[in-house]
């Protein structure tokens, strides 16, 4: 009950809405964060995808490739990059972080992706084919309204995981919800209002971030629920 009270505490107080350390800053921080990183996950992904799997190549070494951003862990990939981004100028914060959840984004992505075109039903492509249609057409009039869904789906995965994921950029000084988590950990007597508030808050962006993406994919590929 009392965790309750301290995070009523911390949402009434209107000093944590204000300025660059506050609720609305770092959630704006946060989600552009997240935004950038979904755009070019799929910017990456999605092309070498479509190409491999309209070519039929290399199934099972594209997918474990791609997976390997799945293997190692985001912070990892932080602790990685970080000291070639200070050597180089990007600084702190936002590239390290950006680095880890573009690599996180890129495995479900490509791999639906690949899935979906890879997995176009045969008779739909040959029936193509036999009318006339050259491989692009075949490609976006065929195998790509099929792959659509799946794509969609490994999209919203990825995205989900950005942005819950992207708390991790607070350990490296990018100003996001991850931050609140942090500093009540480091308070010298753990402050539980900061610690439940940011972890609160995080989970709410990503249950947000699923049930809009949810919601546009009847509007994306209507053609699926139609036929339910």
């Amino acid at each position: 009950m009392s965790a309750l009270v301290d995070l009523w505490s911390f949402f009434t107080t209107a000093e944590n809405w204000t300025g660059n350390r506050g609720i609305w800053s770092r959630t704006v921080a946060h989600v552009w964060i997240s935004f950038v990183a979904c755009v070019l996950a799929f910017a990456i992904a999605m092309p070498v995808a479509v190409v491999l799997a309209h070519r039929r190549l290399l199934p099972v070494i594209s997918v474990a490739v791609a997976n390997i951003g799945r293997a190692i862990p985001s912070f990892a990939i932080i602790a990685l990059v970080l000291p070639l981004s200070i050597r180089y100028g990007f600084g702190l914060g936002f590239w390290p972080t950006m680095v880890a959840l573009v690599a996180l984004g890129i495995p479900p992505i490509f791999t639906n992706t690949y899935t979906g075109i890879a997995g176009a039903p045969p008779e739909l492509v040959e029936a193509a084919t036999g009318i006339g249609m050259t491989g692009g057409e075949v490609l976006r009039l065929v195998e790509l309204p099929v792959a659509l869904p799946l794509v969609l789906a490994g999209f919203r995965v990825a995205a989900v995981q950005i942005v819950a994921t992207a708390t991790l950029g607070a350990l490296v000084g990018y100003q996001c919800l991850g931050s609140f988590i942090l500093e009540g950990i480091a308070a010298p007597r753990v402050s539980g209002d900061r610690l439940l508030a940011g972890a609160f808050l995080v989970a709410l962006l990503a249950v947000a971030v699923e049930i809009v993406l949810s919601r546009l994919e009847p509007r994306l590929v209507p053609w699926r629920f139609r036929a339910r």
